[in-house]
């Protein structure tokens, strides 16, 4: 297939680049080589070997001409992380949102029927949690007051009783927490209304915590294997926040590559129009300072110092269910934990 990239001279989206041309496709990328991502004046030209047209995805024209003649989208094009403040809502929504409804108007003109977009495990907002006497529920927002006093798990909203942790699959409830979470959420919502009016293939992929060679460093918005990585380069132990035993997913990027592959093969075959999304997770979850204490040991650094401090958009535990995507997609992550931030720990980065 002829396929245009969005965001493809990012930090996933090259990955992703060079995974869709190994696998034989005709590669196109468009990016607009954004500040967050790429280093200003850096000069940026191709990615293995696919040259990068530098635009921005809500320019109609821009982007029109990249679409011509293309038979799929997989975009990744997005500001990613918590941002510094409420300052970054504008953009946040511009790049991700409007820059999407952009694209997806395009799409419909020109007859582009596949698409593969970039979504994130930020959608779900907290994760699965079961109370002994309610069974499933789903917590309010955590109060500061109760963040600042070290209470950091969420509990029951009926009685207030400690809730058991379990994983989200894709059709659990879709609670974003934060300016970019919404974003995220919204991306998919308009991608579901272009595929049921236009009668085209859409496929979601929730990324849980993506982490790789070629990470920008610590930005604020880089994920948080950069910012611990970055601390342990200057000889710093790893700032974690809360007590450490929040737990996410990490997976490696080239397992996220590899399933935008997997979705892209899956929109070649007969699919129904609509949109339909899956979990890119390892299903080996791990705490935070797991995370930091196996980079630190890695790199011969310095011990994690756990803090106590919280950010309020944060939420405690994410932790995905991976099936949905292996039996429809044959996608199954393959970098173990420890080998991938083994090689993580000395890999290069952005600057």
């Amino acid at each position: 297939m002829r396929v245009l990239i969005t965001g493809g001279a990012g930090f996933i989206g090259s990955f992703v680049t060079r995974a869709l041309a190994a696998a034989g496709h005709d590669v196109s990328v468009l990016d607009c080589l954004h500040p967050a991502a790429h280093q200003p004046g850096s000069g940026e030209a191709e990615v293995g070997g696919v040259a990068i047209r530098r635009g921005d995805v809500r320019d109609r024209d821009t982007v029109e001409s990249a679409l011509a003649g293309m038979d799929a989208v997989v975009h990744q094009a997005a500001m990613v992380g918590m941002g510094v403040d409420l300052a970054d809502l504008p953009d946040y929504v511009a790049n991700n949102d409007l820059g999407t409804a952009v694209l997806l108007a395009a799409m419909a003109r020109l007859r582009v029927r596949r698409l593969v977009l970039a979504s994130s495990m930020v959608v779900y907002g907290e994760g699965a949690y079961t109370c002994a006497t309610h069974g499933t529920v789903r917590p309010a927002p955590r109060d500061p007051a109760d963040l600042a006093a070290g209470q950091y798990e969420p509990r029951c909203p009926h009685c207030a009783s400690p809730l058991d942790p379990g994983v989200v699959d894709e059709d659990d409830r879709l609670d974003p927490r934060s300016v970019y979470a919404a974003t995220k959420l919204a991306q998919e919502h308009l991608a579901a209304a272009w595929a049921r009016e236009s009668g085209s293939a859409a496929v979601a992929l929730r990324y849980h915590n993506v982490y790789g060679p070629g990470m920008p460093r610590d930005t604020p918005y880089s994920g948080v294997a950069a910012i611990f990585r970055s601390a342990l380069e200057r000889g710093e132990s790893p700032r974690v926040y809360e007590d450490g035993r929040q737990r996410r997913d990490f997976v490696h990027v080239t397992d996220v590559a590899a399933a935008n592959v997997a979705a892209l093969d899956s929109l070649d075959a007969a699919r129904e129009p609509g949109l339909r999304a899956y979990n890119v997770a390892s299903g080996d979850p791990r705490t935070i300072a797991d995370m930091a204490a196996t980079l630190a040991a890695a790199m011969d650094g310095p011990a994690p110092v756990v803090t106590g401090a919280f950010r309020a958009g944060d939420v405690r535990h994410v932790v995905a269910c991976p099936r949905r995507a292996r039996d429809e997609l044959g996608f199954a992550a393959r970098v173990p934990f420890a080998a991938g931030l083994a090689e993580f720990a000395h890999a290069p980065l952005r600057a």
